[in-house]
Parts: structure tokens; sequence; C-alpha cells
């Protein structure tokens, strides 16, 4: 007998509710109310039902987990509100500091909440009237990348958010949850033992796992490792029932169906916050999952309002982080690696040894003094650490283990790559060769990076395969890359059986890098230089040159005394830019990359100018320009701008940006959909302009 519509409806929707019910109940509750064998069976009769049925279909349903087809690259999202960083302290001294800060601000000690810090990558999730329509990372805190499809693929987030579980509240119209996107150990041990079976490296920690698989092209990824989710933060929220504190916001969250820490308690003083800290630290090492510190906040949302942000990191939070774990090994060389300034880093190769949960091969050491200050030699042990629990170094040598044996360590005498001469600067050596290949290599991939010129698609493992298939052999070569040769290459990827197989760099991927290389050719004379890899050269500096010469040409025509006479620039480093901006490698570098079409124009010298030509120094910062000397907060949807580019376009008028609304702010530039920040501004009183007011502005002083 066929099935009516209407039982065939009832079963897909019972379907659906079952699996979303297993996997809140696995996920929230810690209370699984089935096998993964059963939850597996009942996904694929679903899975034939929908397919049977396309006319049924739903974005929010179960089976849409499943990897999805793969994408040619990852779109980038504005946070509607910024995620920024948090302050970190290393001891019980510094703990109390933040809270007397906190008291004294407040005029009273306000309530705590202490959260362990999951170590993993975090992430906005973006609901819309209950379902799942958008997820980002972090990226700068201001911008991340689109990993909706990647993230669609993990059973702990839901896809849709309950509001019929007991003590549920009434969903908001839409909610940002920040959140942690983690491996548990049982899976990152999982993978490692089959990567092992099939011979393949192994993944050096959960948490650069986690991060891969998010970036990984093909959603299949994502659905055949077992990541997880919870959930520790707000962004916008608009509509649904007032929260006031942080501590009912993640009640609400587990009422909704989301992931949030069980271990999270609430502390009505920094005692018994103290206390929270002291007793994890004796936990922690027993988790099902990496955790790598205790982040306190304050309670009440109000007090978090009035104790507001520095320009990276909000007032009222701090994570506290445990003394790192050391291991004892055997130190068996030592490893001289070429960065793109021709830094020369020591790096330690040692007995393997595990570390906070991976295992460590090699270590920093960072330069030559701290070796001899440490009187750290090979064949010694010595006692490893991973700085911030993330990169690991030597501490110190154990004397006392010595057998005589031992050998100082040499610096080397001329580059490990060129084989050219070394100089010695401070307690760091430099390969003095501008043509050397390994700082071309580092260059290189430093140069295509997000906030340098924003090549995207361009990973490093793919600048070393242009590299050594001599495709690209400078930085212009980047604009003008051989369609077919490139597509040609092979890649990595893992299949839906978690298998490794090879496939073509393809040519969607190609025409996807050579139109970002396309548009990277107009970003400005700012962002080139701050792309080159020169030493002493970062974005502040490269900003600062382009404010005073109007082109590359000027720049390379400026001498050393006129270097330094600009803001910030010493004697040493205007010696070392005009050395560096008229040797001959540096010129055809240059030359090279006009000839391709790249902009060397400045931008902030052309805003400064005056129609009859350039302006001189002393008339560089116009008074009656509006934007000048001025802090200035954007917040909100911009429709006409990038917020990067507009950032860049005011600074070069003498703003300075800022991430957060204070009573030092001047001017609040508000786009749609603006939150806390413009509320903040109506409260002190600030300026506040709409975008059509700012397009005035902008033309009026062009």
């Amino acid at each position: 007998m066929v099935p009516s519509t209407e039982s065939l409806i009832v079963k897909i929707a019972a379907l659906r509710d079952l699996l979303d019910r297993a996997n809140t109940a696995y996920y929230v509750d810690a209370e699984p109310i089935m096998p993964d064998s059963e939850y597996d069976r009942f996904l694929r009769e679903l899975a034939t039902l929908e397919q049977a049925n396309p006319n049924f279909a739903d974005p929010a349903s179960p089976t849409r987990r499943v990897g999805g087809k793969p994408i040619d690259g990852f779109v980038q999202i504005t946070h509607r509100q910024p995620m920024q960083s948090i302050d970190n302290t290393y001891d019980l001294d510094g703990f109390r500091a933040w809270q007397s800060r906190c008291e004294k601000a407040l005029g009273f000690a306000p309530s705590l909440v202490a959260d362990p810090k999951v170590d993993g990558v975090a992430v906005s999730l973006r609901y819309e009237h209950g379902r799942l329509i958008a997820a980002a990372t972090r990226g700068d805190g201001e911008v991340g990348d689109d990993v909706t499809e990647n993230v669609r693929a993990i059973r702990a987030i839901p896809l849709r958010l309950s509001s019929n579980r007991k003590r549920s509240l009434a969903l908001p119209d839409v909610l940002e949850i920040r959140g942690e996107i983690y491996m548990p150990n049982t899976e990152f041990d999982r993978i490692n033992r089959e990567r092992m079976e099939r011979n393949e490296p192994l993944l050096a920690n959960a948490r650069n796992a986690t991060a891969g698989t998010l970036k990984s092209l093909d959603p299949a990824v994502a659905a055949s490792r077992r990541l997880a989710f919870i959930a520790h933060g707000r962004g916008e929220r608009i509509g649904g029932p007032p929260i006031d504190r942080h501590s009912d916001f993640l009640d609400a969250l587990r009422g909704w169906g989301v992931p949030v820490n069980h271990l999270a308690v609430k502390c009505a003083t920094s005692d018994e916050a103290i206390a929270a800290i002291e007793s994890f630290g004796a936990l922690r090492g027993s988790l099902p999952f990496g955790v790598d510190g205790m982040v306190v906040r304050v309670d009440q949302f109000a007090d978090q309002e009035v104790l507001g942000y520095t320009e990276k990191s909000p007032r009222w939070i701090v994570a506290f982080k445990y003394p790192a774990e050391r291991e004892i090994t055997t130190l068996v060389g030592v490893e001289w690696q070429v960065g793109k300034g021709g830094t020369l880093t020591p790096r330690a190769t040692m007995e393997p040894v595990v570390v906070s949960g991976s295992t460590v091969r090699h270590a920093t050491l960072h330069n030559i003094e701290e070796i001899r200050r440490k009187d750290i030699r090979i064949g010694d042990r010595v006692e490893v650490e991973k700085a911030g629990e993330v990169i690991p170094q030597v501490v110190a040598p154990i004397p006392s283990a010595r057998s005589g044996a031992e050998l100082v360590i040499e610096p080397p005498v001329e580059c490990p790559s060129c084989g050219q001469g070394i100089i010695q600067e401070g307690p760091k050596l430099f390969c003095a060769n501008p043509n050397c290949p390994a700082q071309f290599r580092e260059r290189l991939k430093w140069f295509v990076g997000r906030d340098q010129m924003a090549i995207e698609g361009l990973g490093e493992r793919l600048i070393d395969q242009l590299v050594d298939a001599k495709i690209v052999g400078r930085f212009a070569d980047l604009f003008r890359l051989p369609r077919d040769a490139v597509a040609a290459l092979t890649t990595e990827s893992l299949t839906k059986a978690g298998k490794v197989s090879l496939r073509k760099v393809g040519e969607k991927t190609v025409d996807a890098i050579i139109e970002s290389a396309i548009e990277a050719r107009g970003r400005g004379l700012a962002r080139v230089l701050g792309s080159l890899g020169i030493r002493h050269l970062g974005s502040s500096a490269s900003k600062t040159l382009a404010r005073a010469f109007p082109n590359i040409g000027a720049v390379q025509s400026a001498s050393a005394s006129d270097f330094q006479a600009l803001e910030d620039v010493g004697e040493v480093t205007a010696a070392s830019f005009a050395k560096e901006f008229s040797s001959p490698a540096m010129c055809e570098t240059l030359r090279s990359l006009v000839e391709c079409g790249v902009d060397m124009t400045s931008r902030e010298f052309k805003s400064r100018a005056s129609e009859g030509g350039e302006v001189d120094q002393a008339t560089r910062w116009p008074n009656s320009d509006p934007f000048h000397g001025k802090t200035i907060v954007l917040t909100g949807t911009l429709v006409a701008f990038d917020r990067r580019d507009l950032s860049e376009t005011l600074e070069g008028r003498g703003a300075k940006i800022s991430g957060s609304v204070s009573a030092k702010t001047h001017l609040v530039i508000a786009g749609s959909d603006a939150g806390s920040k413009l509320q903040k501004a109506r409260e002190l009183g600030i300026e506040i302009w709409d975008e059509a007011q700012l397009v005035v502005a902008l033309g009026a002083t062009e």
C-alpha cells in the first residue's frame, strides 16, 4: 500500500523530531537516548524518505548535516558586533588586580561567572527566527570567514533552536551565539590511529585539526569528523525576553537546545571565583577535551556596559591561564630556519614527548643569545613547555643530568638556504642576501595574507607547490598565474569515509585565485609596502610612508634623512629603508609589480593633496578635514563601503579607528542593524552619523 501524503508528513516530521531530540540529549543534556548505530539507521531512513519526496524538503532537517558539495572558496562575513579578544592573567595576583579594577570602576564588588576556556576555534552562529542562517570564524574580530556549510555538518550545533523544552524562553527574532568548536580527545585519537594505519602524517593537536576541518573546502570533511561545540557568549540579539545576566543567558541557551559548559559556576565574590579556578586546575587534565584556562566575567550585563571596552578587549572579562605543563626530554639537534625578513631562528629537534595533550618533537630556542644565557647544549636533558599552551619552547637544561658528551650550540656562519654571509644585530642573526630562496618563500606567504594583499585561495601548501614547480619566482608572478599549470597541481582532501585522496586544484579554484589577485592589484601603496616583508616595515609604518609620499617612485627617491623626518621613524630604521628601497633587487621587484598593473599610488597622500599638486608636510593634516584628530567607531552594516578599506581611508585622514565607544570617542558612524554601540553613543551624547552623512563628508574633502 502506498502511504498517504498525510502519513508521510507525519513520519518525516517524527523522524526529524526524534533525531533533533537525540542530538540535544547527547550534546546538551549529556543523557543519550540511543546509540550511534541507531541514530545512523534513523538518519538513513529519513534521508530515503526525503529523497523520494523532495517537496517535503526542509533546510533544518538533520539530513542536511551530511557533507554537501565542495565549495569554491570562503567568502567573508562582517560581524554585527566585533568578536574581541580576552585579556589574560597568569597568576592569582593578576586576577585580583583585574577584580579590583572592576570593583573600583563600579563602586561595588560585582557577581561573577567562572567558565572553563575550551581550547577550540571561536565562531559566531547567527539564528533568525530560530533557524541557523550563518556561521563565521572570529577572523580579525571585525570580519571572519563564512563556514556555514561546514558548521551545518556538526551535530552538536542545532540547525533550529527549540522553543518547547522545559524552561525554554521565547526565541529572539535574531540571536548571535558565540562559542568554541572543538575536537574531543577520543575523536582526535581515532583520526590519528586511522592516519597511522594509512602511513599518513599525524595531526599535531586537536585545535589545529579543528581549524583545518573548518577551513576545508569540502563539507564532507566536517561531516566525517565528530566536532563538538560549547557556547559561551552572545553577539547581536533582537527581540525575545529580557535577559539581564550572563548566567541567565547560559540557562536560556540550554533551554533552546544549545550546548553550554556544565562546569560554569556563578560566584558571589572574588574568593569564590579563586576557589573555582583552583579546584578546576586539578580537574582539567581529566576532561574529554582540551582546556587552556578559566574565563571569569562580570555576570550582570548592565555592569559590563559600565565597565566598557579597550580597543582590543572587554574590561569586564579576563582569562586565567594555568601554569604551562612541563615535560623532560633530550635535545638531539638544532636547525636554523630563515624567516621572511632574513631572521635565522633556532629550532630544537628533540626526542618525542607529550606536552599538554600533543606530541612535541620541535620547539623554539628563540635566538643565539638566549641559548648562551641558558647554556643549552645538544645532548642535554631539557624542560619543555608550551608557551600559552600553544607554542612549544625549551625552558631550561638540566645540568645535573650531563654526561660530558654534550655539545655547545654554535651559530651558523652562513645561511643554511643560500650559503651567503650572516650578520648579527643585537641577539638576532640575519641572512644578508635579499635574494635568499628561503626568505622569498616566507615573504611570498606573508604577501598573500589577509591583512596584506589578501589574495584568497593561496595557502602555504599551494605556495610551496608554486615555488617548487617554478611557476612563481617573484611577487609579480602571482598576478599572471598560468591557469592550466596551476589547475593541474594536486592537493589532499578527505573522502566521506575519512580517507585521504589526491585531487587536482581545478579550474574553478584557479579562477577564484586569479579574480582575487586582480582585485588585490588595486589595494594601493600602503598595503603593497606592508606586504613585501621588509624589516621594520609593518602595517603602521607602511601607512606612515603612504601619508608622506604620493607613489612608489617618491619612496624610492627618498633619502635616509627624509625617512627619519617622519613620525616614529628612528635613525636605524630610516637607514634601513633607504638601503632597502634603493637596492637593485627591490627596484626590480617593484618594477615588475608595476608592470603587472599593481597600484603603487598612495590613497592616503592623495586624500590630503590640494587640487594644484602636492601639499607640504606642515599642511598635511588640514584642520578643516572633519576626520582629522577624531576617534571614530564604525558599527552596523555599511552598504557602500568595505569596513577595512573605510578604516584605512579614515586613518589616512588623521582619524583613529576604535572598536568600542567611550567618553573619548568623537564620532560614531552607524550603518543598518547597529546595536549596543549605537545605544551607548546616544547615552553618552556622542555625535552620530549615518552612511549618507559619511558619503557627503568624504566627497566634500576629496
